[in-house]
């Protein structure tokens, strides 16, 4: 998918710290690192974790929201925070989004611990839904990934007392990727995982229109395939066409995508890419001028630096820009607004950090006409923390 005179036979190869750089301004959201004076600071001993971020711009502010934890990720005990900004830069101080998952109280037995009597919250997007601006939450044992009652749920924001209130399940055995986005169909389309997903693999799932619980699912590929794709993020193609793209678990250090041609019912068998990854999460999004942008880790060998790849095809990129790296940077996520880009990442699952970015400037960035070659040979199996 990388294009161009800059980008070598093995794409892997690229030097990616010679990126061209694009500016940008930056904005800290929340960050478990700040002194104990900090109103940042979470609720937990031993810092806690940040992570699992989400944008959107809905009745002229930016929300925030991300996955937070004590010391261990992903634990019995967390919760979703969110907060909220005018210009995108600076933002209220967080607040708490979903309420004490059951048997998880800090204090209680199974608080910081990985147990199937414990639960814990996962942030997963806000759904901008007939003019109404939804959070979306996981719940689920945190035993391991994932426990068996996993379900879906959407929170509604109360206007009257700025808290959110638990509007129901969207989906039972179900954690999306990215929120759902609408088809020409009229029908909304997002990532499923279940509980047992290492087995029935990823799905999609279809709907949301009369209700907030009404959605089929539809498979990606199952029990019969050896691939070790997860985590997609997709976009409609100028044909109408769809194309996702996954993470490859198995360490190939490269994408994986796979196409569908009746609104996402049924998915060609995902293959591998040459567009490089470190195992990671990465987000797309189709622009408004037509364009894409993919955000993502592009090293093989760890999550550093984060880089922002554009498209005229959605298929084909032939730019890729330097963003901010130089330290651990993951789990991106991009909406477009008013000329600018506006990217949520976490720095080392530990602050939720954004970039702004102006479209102008993205443009204005010209690639070298010779391979950006990285002298060293990777080595390293991309991990996946």
């Amino acid at each position: 998918m990388p294009a161009g005179a800059w980008v070598p036979e093995k794409p892997q190869r690229i030097d990616f710290d010679k990126l061209p750089r694009v500016a940008s301004e930056h904005a800290m959201v929340s960050n478990v690192r700040a002194p104990s004076s900090s109103p940042l600071v979470l609720d937990h001993k031993n810092g806690g974790v940040n992570q699992h971020n989400y944008l959107a711009h809905h009745n002229g502010k930016f929300w925030a929201m991300w996955s937070d934890g004590p010391s261990i990720e992903d634990c019995a005990g967390q919760r979703v925070k969110f907060a909220s900004s005018v210009d995108g830069m600076k933002w209220s101080t967080p607040e708490y989004l979903t309420p004490v998952p059951p048997n998880s109280s800090p204090g209680s037995l199974h608080y910081n611990r990985r147990s199937r009597q414990g639960f814990r919250y996962i942030a997963r997007g806000f759904w901008k839904r007939d003019g109404e601006l939804l959070a979306l939450a996981s719940l689920d044992e945190a035993a391991e990934f994932f426990g068996k009652s996993l379900e879906l749920h959407a929170f509604r924001f109360k206007e009257a007392d700025g808290t959110w209130e638990d509007a129901g399940v969207v989906f039972k055995d179900a954690i999306n990727n990215f929120p759902p986005m609408k088809l020409r169909t009229g029908d909304w389309l997002m990532s499923r995982r279940a509980h047992d997903y290492r087995v029935t693999g990823v799905h999609f799932l279809i709907g949301g229109v009369k209700a907030l619980d009404q959605w089929a699912s539809f498979p990606v590929f199952g029990s019969s395939s050896k691939l070790k794709a997860e985590e997609p993020d997709w976009w409609i193609l100028p044909d109408q066409n769809l194309m996702a793209v996954f993470r490859d678990n198995n360490g190939s250090g490269y994408l994986y995508r796979a196409f569908s041609t009746d609104d996402g019912r049924t998915w060609s068998l995902p293959v591998k890419s040459n567009f490089p990854d470190a195992t990671s999460k990465v987000s797309g999004l189709r622009l408004s001028d037509g364009r894409y942008v993919l955000v993502s880790n592009p090293k093989p060998s760890k999550r550093d630096p984060l880089t922002l790849s554009i498209s005229e095809d959605g298929m084909v990129f032939t730019k890729m820009i330097y963003l901010v790296g130089g330290r651990w940077i993951d789990y991106p996520h991009v909406i477009e607004h008013d000329g600018h880009l506006f990217i949520a990442f976490a720095g080392g699952k530990q602050s939720v950090e954004v970039l702004k970015v102006k479209l102008a400037d993205m443009d204005a960035i010209r690639m070298p006409n010779a391979p950006l070659l990285d002298p060293v040979e990777p080595t390293a199996k991309p991990k996946r923390p």
